[in-house]
């Protein structure tokens, strides 16, 4: 039984010029956008990866999941009972003028009609040392932190809210590489003591690949290939997750060559007909020029269709 679940998802966002400018110039209302048709479940304790390009719409995915954005199209199912999120950038989701306390113990008021103020202070101690930070800590400013110290704080406040699903858009990316391990094992440690299921984000497929139980790579704001994650790392189906493996860094030293990743993403106010990889695909042909493909077998591809490659 799934935790979560989206029916053919769509996101629309209104980018025309000011209305008075559209009546003087005589041009048209213009609309992005941003997330076509995404469809996915998620079950209970699993983590499903999301990845793919800057601009490809898994920031908007995750925002339509907790409801920071309702969607143009579709519907989307959440069996659970509540959810949190996780931002990316540590420095800017914590508000600085609120001491620690406070900000992990802003969703306790909201959880049950709220807690004794008595029993703040001790819950807020529990959820950060289950996050690997002191008690004292409690009494300082988000600014005395470290950002790893802070993303902790983050998961402290998003665990307060006691949540099924976590989601986590690029929790990682705007840390050292040796603290973005430090959260993985700290996150990986909290989903099997707490049962969590996470939905990760991340455009690093070196970290999705250690955290994730199944990967769905996004472009152009539709999911083009679904599998599971070691089966999608070692025999991509689509074009374009082979091209995002072959621009990986060959860190085993085998000799292969590092390919960067081709071309450029089409202008997503004039998205190209048919498959909106063809641009770049060396496998298109007619059909893909003409055709947008439909995801069979959890691919979307043409040519992985036809048995072209």
């Amino acid at each position: 039984m799934h935790l979560l679940k989206l029916e053919s998802v769509s996101r629309d966002f209104d980018v025309s010029r000011p209305w008075l400018n559209r009546v003087i110039e005589g041009e048209p209302r213009r609309m992005l956008r941003a997330v076509d048709r995404v469809s996915f479940e998620v079950q209970p304790g699993e983590t499903l990866g999301l990845v793919g390009e800057s601009g490809c719409g898994k920031s908007t995915v995750a925002r339509l999941i907790v409801g920071l954005y309702a969607p143009t199209e579709g519907r989307l199912e959440f069996r659970g009972r509540r959810m949190q999120m996780i931002f990316q950038d540590p420095y800017a989701s914590l508000n600085p003028r609120w001491r620690v306390r406070k900000i992990v113990a802003e969703p306790l008021k909201f959880l049950n009609g709220g807690i004794p103020r008595a029993e703040e202070l001790p819950r807020v101690t529990q959820l950060l040392k289950q996050v690997g930070l002191s008690p004292d800590d409690a009494e300082r400013y988000p600014h005395e932190f470290s950002g790893g110290q802070r993303q902790r704080i983050s998961i402290a406040r998003a665990l307060a809210g006691e949540p099924d699903l976590l989601i986590c858009d690029e929790p990682t990316s705007a840390l050292d590489v040796s603290v973005q391990a430090q959260i993985l094992n700290l996150m990986a440690e909290l989903q099997e003591r707490l049962g969590l299921t996470y939905v990760f984000i991340s455009h690093n497929l070196a970290v999705v690949s250690l955290v994730a139980d199944r990967v769905g790579v996004m472009y152009f704001g539709r999911i083009v290939e679904l599998a599971g994650a070691s089966d999608l790392f070692a025999r991509p189906r689509h074009p374009y997750t082979r091209m995002l493996l072959d621009a990986v860094p060959d860190l085993g030293m085998t000799g292969k060559p590092r390919t960067p990743v081709a071309g450029e993403v089409p202008n997503p106010l004039a998205p190209p007909p048919g498959c909106a990889f063809h641009p770049r695909c060396p496998h298109a042909n007619e059909r893909c020029r003409s055709e947008t493909p439909r995801v069979i077998n959890d691919v979307a591809c043409h040519a992985v269709e036809e048995g072209r490659i």
